[in-house]
């Protein structure tokens, strides 16, 4: 008679990662279903969620993956995943904020804000506080959020933070993805001693559709040599690293590439930036300005 496979290092743990119908996302939902967590993923349309969850299954051997439908550009769909994610996991080890998307013509959401800003900063940092709570009460939790080292090109332009004067693809990614380190070291902050860790990650240079909706001129031009770039699995590697690795419990306020530690920008070590940008972005996401 075979044996049971182990239950695996992250055996009875709950993650979500949203974002993880294809790419960095899925790959990521497939490697801490592989170690034995429940996973949940988020996808725009339920269809599409449904068939990445049936992926994920297949290639981690696992049954525990959960499939969420949500357009995360959207403040009241961010608001429904989280209260779907509360009323189905009782606890949650794992947030891995790694949606994100790139678009080089201006895009206007539903609330009226600017697409890359929207889903690349305001998602997560709205996602987060309404799943804090869980996440607290589940402690030691995690909070890995997936940046890109296109942060140290960025400016946080609070005097045209959603592109409505000057805009460019690229300028405004960067400006995002700057936000994303820039929150996750004042969340570290505002969680110190409560169970919560907070990290942010450049995954590398990885071939994904990521910015196949609206592509810029570079892109288009650069899509042969894509080949030679990390595939989603590689990409992937540090976000499985900081959601599930012993080594790094307890470690919070850093920035992370090829699993291990480094130093982000100067620019996103700014206080004085960090607690504007919360006090925007609460503003923006009508939000108290403190984590609950």
């Amino acid at each position: 008679m075979d044996a049971m496979p182990s239950p695996g290092p992250m055996a009875g743990t709950t993650v979500l990662v949203t974002g993880g119908t294809g790419g960095i996302g899925k790959a990521t939902a497939i490697g801490l279903a592989a170690l034995g967590a429940r996973v949940g993923i988020t996808g725009r349309d339920l269809p599409r969620a449904q068939a990445a969850a049936a992926d994920v299954r297949r290639h981690s051997g696992s049954l525990a993956v959960d499939a969420f439908a949500a357009d995360l550009s959207a403040q009241s769909e961010v608001r429904a995943l989280a209260a779907a994610i509360l009323a189905t996991y009782p606890r949650l080890d794992v947030l891995v904020n790694n949606v994100g998307g790139f678009w080089s013509h201006r895009h206007v959401t539903a609330d009226g804000l600017e697409r890359t800003f929207a889903l690349n900063h305001l998602a997560p940092f709205l996602l987060t506080d309404l799943l804090l709570a869980r996440l607290t009460d589940s402690r030691p939790a995690r909070i890995v959020t997936v940046s890109s080292n296109a942060h140290a090109a960025g400016r946080i332009a609070f005097d045209d933070l959603q592109g409505e004067r000057r805009y460019s693809g690229s300028r405004a990614y960067n400006q995002s993805k700057l936000a994303n380190v820039v929150f996750t070291y004042e969340l570290a902050r505002r969680l110190r001693g409560r169970g919560v860790s907070a990290n942010a990650l450049h995954p590398g240079v990885v071939h994904t559709a990521f910015s196949s909706e609206d592509p810029s001129l570079l892109a288009r031009v650069a899509l042969p040599l894509m080949r030679f770039t990390k595939t989603p699995a590689q990409g992937a590697a540090t976000s499985i690293h900081l959601a599930s690795s012993p080594d790094v419990e307890g470690v919070t306020g850093r920035y992370f590439s090829n699993r291990a530690p480094t130093f982000s920008a100067k620019s996103s070590y700014d206080t004085v930036t960090a607690s504007r940008l919360w006090q925007v972005s609460s503003d923006l996401v009508t939000l108290s300005a403190r984590p609950r």
